[in-house]
């Protein structure tokens, strides 16, 4: 289900466009203005709490929010700034490494399904499905006649999800080369945050180029009018989180939920 259209508009990506992530800026912020932005992403996430919690009372619906992006681009800190004060008892957080042996004996829909959100969740992805289009392409892991099919895969498994009252969103977090070392940098930097740091991250950074192609074509492909795919400027963090809570306000309240009525009459109840 698509969100009523707003200044948030011009980041989401129209299924079958050309797009050229060279082009977009990585560190728009929309020419708001900082301050009184952050207070009003402050009440946005406010408005998230009260509608995960009307969701979760209803038990109609359930949102999948799946957010991919080049390492050190914010995922961690989306998860943590925007959706940190919502009811754990409502939210999951799926993250996707490299497949294992069990899960490498299944097709590659398999784990994703199984943790997909039940009624009246929000579950996000940390990666997710799509590395089977990117890290899958890039690396040659299976060959090009198989990774061609998924796209289309893809479609259909979250048609089926939008099908049976799951509303998904999905965000891909855009920065630059040089956003990410210096990144990676104030990591090396801070004994503190070394533990985040992983030299394997620089065999993804020396393939940038192609792993840019690959999200493109996922972008383009997979971008629908039940599914769309935002690219998220990432470099100024009040901007970011903004826009996604925005986001996720308006689709969460274009569903319309209410509170379900008792099955029994509140006024006759008496308690001593």
């Amino acid at each position: 289900m698509a969100p009523n259209m707003s200044f948030y508009d011009r980041f989401r990506i129209r299924h079958g466009s050309a797009v050229d992530l060279s082009a977009i800026p990585t560190d728009d912020d929309g020419n708001l203005d900082q301050k009184a932005t952050q207070e009003a992403t402050t009440k946005l996430i406010e408005r998230i709490v009260e509608l995960q919690e009307l969701m979760y009372a209803e038990g109609k619906h359930s949102l999948l929010i799946v957010l991919q992006a080049m390492d050190a681009a914010g995922k961690d800190s989306v998860i943590r700034n925007v959706f940190g004060p919502v009811n754990a008892q409502g939210l999951n957080i799926a993250s996707f490494k490299a497949p294992s042996a069990i899960e490498l004996a299944h097709d590659y829909l398999w784990r994703i399904h199984s943790v997909a959100p039940r009624k009246g969740t929000i579950t996000i992805f940390n990666r997710s499905h799509y590395e089977d289009v990117l890290v899958v392409r890039v690396k040659s892991l299976v060959p090009e006649h198989r990774w061609s099919k998924r796209y289309e895969h893809i479609n259909q498994f979250e048609q089926l999800l939008e099908d049976e009252g799951t509303h998904i969103v999905k965000f891909y977090l855009h920065i630059s080369p040089e956003y990410q070392k210096r990144q990676f940098m104030q990591r090396l930097e801070d004994p503190k945050k070394q533990w985040k740091f992983n030299p394997k991250d620089l065999d993804d950074r020396a393939l940038w180029p192609e792993f840019q192609r690959a999200y493109e074509a996922a972008l383009s492909k997979c971008s629908t009018d039940y599914s769309p795919w935002y690219v998220v400027p990432a470099e100024k963090k009040w901007f970011r989180n903004h826009l996604i809570a925005s986001v996720i306000v308006d689709l969460l309240e274009s569903l319309d939920m209410r509170y379900p009525k008792p099955d029994f009459d509140p006024s006759s109840i008496h308690i001593d």
